[in-house]
């Protein structure tokens, strides 16, 4: 996005407290991008995010307890300035539609 992506702060949000703590969100968020920022919450916290933000996640019990995985919904949110929530992204909203929908947004518009 060019200068307009200075405008930004991408944060992940992990919906697996239990394994992702905060030491490994610090070491596997930035091999994304070293300016991402990984956000933790307690299993509670977590359950109420998720219910705020109409999150759906489950937890896919595995051959091992510690091998199970998380199904979740992948839609991406997107806040002005003043914490807001201004955009909705699916995941199969074209990318040239979701390009222009932040552009927007970081404009003021």
């Amino acid at each position: 996005m060019g200068e307009d992506g200075k405008h930004l702060q991408v944060l992940f949000v992990t919906l697996d407290p239990q394994r992702d703590t905060p030491e490994v969100l610090r070491s596997y968020v930035p091999a994304f991008d070293p300016t991402f920022l990984g956000l933790y919450a307690d299993a509670d916290m977590t359950k109420q995010l998720a219910r705020d933000f109409k999150v759906f996640y489950q937890q896919i019990p595995g051959k091992t307890p510690t091998s199970y995985t998380i199904d979740h919904s992948v839609y991406t949110y997107a806040f002005d300035t003043r914490g807001r929530l201004r955009l909705l992204m699916a995941p199969t909203e074209p990318l040239d539609q979701k390009l222009e929908d932040v552009r927007a947004l970081v404009a003021g518009a």
